[in-house]
């Protein structure tokens, strides 16, 4: 049986964390990577890369050629119009599972698709990992597939949690969200260890699954920055943002970015999304199914990703690659 495994977004933040562990494991890789962004990533042993992108279907044909299962991680999150979204997590997508489609035996298939894609009405991002959810769904035939629903999601390297926190260790918290919100968090490594028991469980019923840590029911933002401060032993100032201030800023984002032809983060969907009031996720159904379970708590992945001393050494739940 084939020991490699098809990746996209194999320079992104969660995408260059699991090639580690998939290689970690045993496992080879074959990663997907843009002309732009090969530089990103190293030589290691036990992986290859293929130069394309997800609108290049011989690249994709090149990339899945022989494998046991592919591991999609590209997305977009940055954009302004539906079009910025659904390029990639839609369009793209589909692209790729005509390319797993296309082989005998077809590989088995997992999308890491978004919570956001619950609330598909907040924002373009959010329409656009639903559809490509029901888009894997109606196309794979008898392709086993799953869509990993993860929450926000930090660890070492994370451009979007990471200034939050950065920020909270030098006495200040931003809060986004309603005082009564609650949100899941998952440090990326739990998130690693979840495509890992994938690929181990050998077979899994094929559907949407969702991921959050240790903690049931998730976390006020008030919980969040009572851990930073017991963690630093500092106290820490809350600045709430409006939800008005928060619109204005995104509105005026948006304009910036049309002039000047950027892909903005903060627009009046991602507003929505900051907003909503619940974004807690819920394991039970993927632990049953795979078993897999969370084992960082929000304490220790944020020694981890800050760099706080303590949970240095990796605890990594690794799958194994069949013999």
């Amino acid at each position: 049986m084939s020991r490699t495994i098809a990746v996209t977004g194999a320079t992104g933040f969660i995408g260059a964390m699991l090639v580690d562990h998939l290689l970690a494991s045993g496992w080879n890789v074959r990663a997907l990577v843009r002309s732009r962004s090969a530089h990103r990533i190293a030589e290691k042993p036990g992986l290859e890369t293929v130069t394309g992108s997800l609108q290049d279907d011989k690249s994709l044909h090149r990339l899945v050629q022989g494998v046991v299962a592919v591991v999609h991680c590209a997305g977009a999150v940055r954009g302004a119009t539906a079009a910025d979204f659904n390029a990639v997590n839609v369009d793209g997508l589909q692209r790729l599972v005509r390319a797993a489609l296309s082989l005998s035996p077809r590989p088995r298939f997992l999308l890491l698709s978004s919570l956001a894609a619950r609330a598909p009405e907040l924002s373009h991002y959010a329409s656009s990992k639903h559809q490509g959810e029901l888009a894997l769904a109606a196309m794979a035939e008898d392709m086993k597939w799953v869509a990993l629903r993860p929450p926000a999601v930090y660890g070492p390297g994370d451009k979007e949690m990471l200034p939050l926190f950065q920020l909270m260790e030098r006495g200040i918290a931003l809060v986004l969200g309603e005082p009564h919100a609650r949100v899941s968090l998952l440090y990326v490594e739990d998130l690693c260890a979840a495509v890992l028991s994938w690929l181990d469980a050998g077979s899994c019923r094929c559907g949407v699954y969702e991921l959050n840590d240790t903690q049931i029911g998730g976390y006020s933002w008030d919980e969040i920055i009572a851990k930073v401060s017991a963690l630093r032993a500092k106290r820490i100032t809350r600045l709430r943002l409006p939800e008005a201030l928060l619109r204005l800023m995104a509105r005026i984002n948006v304009a910036v970015a049309r002039l000047i032809g950027y892909a903005p983060m903060l627009t009046p969907g991602k507003v929505r999304e900051l907003r909503h009031p619940d974004w807690v996720a819920d394991n039970s159904a993927l632990t049953a199914a795979i078993g897999w379970q969370p084992v960082f708590p929000l304490e220790q992945g944020l020694q981890r990703t800050m760099g706080w001393g303590e949970g240095a050494d990796s605890n990594r739940s690794v799958a194994r690659p069949p013999e």
